[in-house]
């Protein structure tokens, strides 16, 4: 069988031109997989919405009904940084479904990737960082409340802390959140993951591989979670227009094998989600996404898992 990969026409609603947050990669990143011959778009899994009680699980049902009618304050919305439509909001409950459905995938097949998710900076009651409903913890509780884990582990090596996501599962036992992130970045108020690896402005290639396998080796065999839920962001490249890292796209395709050989060499499922990526060239940017879709498709053939 080929790689499980999800995706929906939803994910990229129509956007103010020229705005900061690239909504059209996740269409571009699809268009991308499909030309490159790595999948076909009826090959593609289609995901149903995320459910409002799945949500429930790590956001305020106030806030949920808050956002989905579009009744945010203006604060939160200033904190978002995106305007509200409602085609922007059947976007974000059907990707945290997206990656609901690729976590289902993994636990089955031991690996499967999302073309979108990773939105790491969204809290229990508002939103931040272009971040509405945190895909990461919903995931992560679903999986251990639902017994299809007992151990989580959130390998976040998006270039940014992933803050709401550190918040959201403080005291959920057995959710262990890891974040690789430049320390000199957005948010400028960090939370406490259970492991923060700060680096420093300007890292490249073999520094940051270093600190993947070092970081993998030794917390894979501590806590041997269930499934591994592993933000790929991209705006730890150095053409990033976010980022302060200097990884090429070579570095960023050798940390997504990496990452994926370290889970499944030790046979711990693993799912993989796009994470953040920022640049004006939308189609060198979806480009650089899909390193992770035709990493992971190497890796999988290189394992026999077809």
């Amino acid at each position: 069988m080929p790689l499980p990969l999800i995706y929906h026409d939803d994910y990229s609603p129509p956007s103010p031109d020229g705005h900061r947050f690239p909504m059209e990669k996740f269409r571009l990143l699809r268009d991308h997989l499909v030309a490159s011959g790595l999948t076909r778009d009826e090959d593609l899994l289609r995901p149903d919405i995320c459910p409002a009680d799945v949500l429930a699980l790590c956001h305020c049902p106030a806030y949920i009904e808050r956002y989905l009618s579009g009744e945010l304050s203006y604060e939160d919305g200033r904190r978002l940084g995106l305007p509200w439509s409602p085609a922007l909001a059947q976007r974000t409950v059907r990707a945290v479904g997206g990656s609901l459905l690729a976590a289902e995938q993994a636990l089955q097949h031991g690996l499967a990737c999302h073309l979108a998710g990773g939105t790491h900076h969204a809290h229990y009651d508002y939103p931040a960082g272009f971040c509405i409903f945190n895909d990461l913890a919903v995931i992560a509780r679903y999986l251990l409340e639902s017994g299809k884990a007992s151990c989580v582990l959130i390998f976040d090596c998006d270039v940014h802390q992933g803050d709401g996501t550190a918040r959201l599962l403080e005291q959920v036992d057995n959710a262990v959140t890891v974040s690789l992130h430049c320390e000199q970045n957005y948010p400028a108020r960090k939370a406490s993951s259970d492991w923060d690896i700060p680096l420093p402005r300007g890292m490249g290639d073999a520094d940051y591989l270093k600190v993947v396998d070092d970081t993998l080796n030794y917390l894979l065999p501590l806590y041997q979670p269930d499934i591994v839920l592993y933000d790929a962001g991209v705006d730890v490249h150095k053409d990033d227009a976010l980022g302060y890292l200097q990884l090429t796209d070579a570095g960023v395709a050798a940390r997504d094998e990496a990452v994926l050989q370290h889970c499944l060499g030790r046979d711990i499922p693993v799912v993989g989600v796009i994470g953040g990526g920022y640049s004006k060239d939308r189609h060198a940017l979806a480009r650089r996404h899909g390193i992770l879709h035709h990493s992971a498709a190497r890796v999988w053939r290189g394992r026999g898992l077809g």
